[in-house]
């Protein structure tokens, strides 16, 4: 498998969940008197619809990047994994109603705090792969 199928195949993944998360937030805007979802069952739902671009833009950086099938594969799964999991979590956070700002301290999940060095490792990491990423397939095409 080939990274720019990779690509596109997450592109069709995050918009199913897009469309998915469409139908979660639209029941929650029919129950709620302010006709409102919460936070992060809207913000999960615009994610995947954002990644879902973003992966076809991928796609297109690894089918004309000069570097080897390797390369290209890393560059593709790491911000796709980042992507994956940002949903995932806005996805919990939307389901448990547990807060409207996950950055915000005390970080919660559930009824459980998470310590500011996991959340901060995890932020660096984030950026660090879906930015290198990019940064790696683009410079393959250059």
């Amino acid at each position: 498998m080939s990274a720019d199928y990779i690509a596109l195949l997450s592109a069709g993944g995050f918009l199913i969940v897009g469309m998915l998360t469409g139908i979660w937030k639209y029941a929650h805007i029919m129950r709620s008197e302010a006709a409102e979802a919460p936070v992060y069952v809207d913000i999960c739902h615009r994610t995947a619809l954002m990644y879902a671009f973003a992966c076809l833009v991928l796609q297109q950086l690894a089918l004309h990047s000069r570097w080897s099938e390797w390369v290209d594969m890393i560059a593709v799964v790491v911000p796709i994994a980042f992507f994956a999991s940002a949903v995932a979590g806005y996805a919990l956070h939307g389901w448990l109603r547990d807060t409207d700002n996950q950055l915000r301290r005390p970080h919660v999940m559930g009824r459980r705090t998470i310590s500011p060095w996991v959340i901060r490792v995890y932020m660096i990491a984030l950026i660090a792969g879906e930015i290198g990423g990019v940064v790696v397939l683009v410079a393959g095409v250059v």
